[in-house]
């Protein structure tokens, strides 16, 4: 039975996209059969895979929304166990279009359920909102796992999400749970980076992975070669944090 991990956060340039293509190319890297799918309207996860958005043919919102099959969507990667799901542009007005459809919080759901026992890990890239693609997301998922940036800001918003989740597992997924709070984009020569560690494991204590993701340029970059970390340059900080982020969380499941 695979597992379903969302990552969500409705602040922009927390790295939820950097995390996504790098976790599941870790996971995938390791040995465990993984589809990312593109929920994020902006297709970054579909375009850091080198898949062109402009030109996908049937993507996560026909899937949602004109109940296509999802196995008509998957595409591979230069991963042989990762797959995606794409992302379009008009997953933008699915939200408009999906308000008066009979269960609409649990359309995700029932696209990915008949595929679920085919992947060790699905990883679901949300978009930076808590609009109704992300409850979509939250709802069809056993984890959410949240990136926070180590800046001034981190915690802002936070509130508001965690609330959210708890509004979710009361109404819609009970099962789900925090996967986890991963701190991203440290910069370890910047005093403030190491105080919002230091601040959000102390409040939030083992919600936190102990993984800190770095600033790192081959993280950035690689995604304009249409590459994740681990092949852009395997041997990067950045592709290094996250192969031990996917250890973590292999660990914490009991699959290591």
């Amino acid at each position: 039975m695979g597992k379903i991990i969302a990552i969500a956060n409705q602040k922009g340039g927390v790295g939820k996209t950097t995390t996504a293509i790098n976790l599941a190319a870790s996971l995938a890297t390791l040995g465990f059969h993984t589809l990312l799918v593109d929920a994020d309207p902006q297709a970054n996860s579909t375009s850091g895979l080198g898949h062109n958005p402009k030109q996908i043919q049937s993507s996560i919102y026909e899937c949602m929304v004109e109940e296509a099959n999802i196995n008509d969507t998957i595409l591979g990667t230069s991963i042989e166990k990762l797959f995606v799901v794409p992302s379009h542009i008009d997953l933008v007005g699915a939200e408009v279009e999906m308000i008066n459809l009979e269960n609409r919080e649990e359309k995700m759901k029932k696209v990915l359920h008949p595929i679920k026992d085919n992947y060790d890990f699905i990883i679901i890239d949300c978009s930076p909102s808590l609009g109704l693609i992300t409850v979509n997301a939250l709802t069809a998922a056993d984890s959410v796992i949240i990136p926070v940036q180590c800046e001034y800001f981190a915690l802002e918003g936070l509130g508001k999400l965690l609330n959210t989740i708890k509004i979710i597992q009361s109404r819609l997924n009970t099962k789900l749970e925090i996967e986890g709070i991963l701190l991203t984009m440290h910069d370890s020569r910047v005093r403030l980076s190491t105080q919002v560690v230091e601040d959000v494991s102390n409040h939030f204590k083992k919600m936190v992975f102990k993984t800190v993701i770095p600033r790192n340029v081959r993280l950035s970059e690689s995604p304009s070669f249409g590459l994740p970390a681990i092949l852009h340059d395997s041997t990067s900080k950045g592709a290094a944090s996250y192969m031990e982020l996917a250890k973590e969380i292999l660990e914490k499941n009991k699959l290591v």
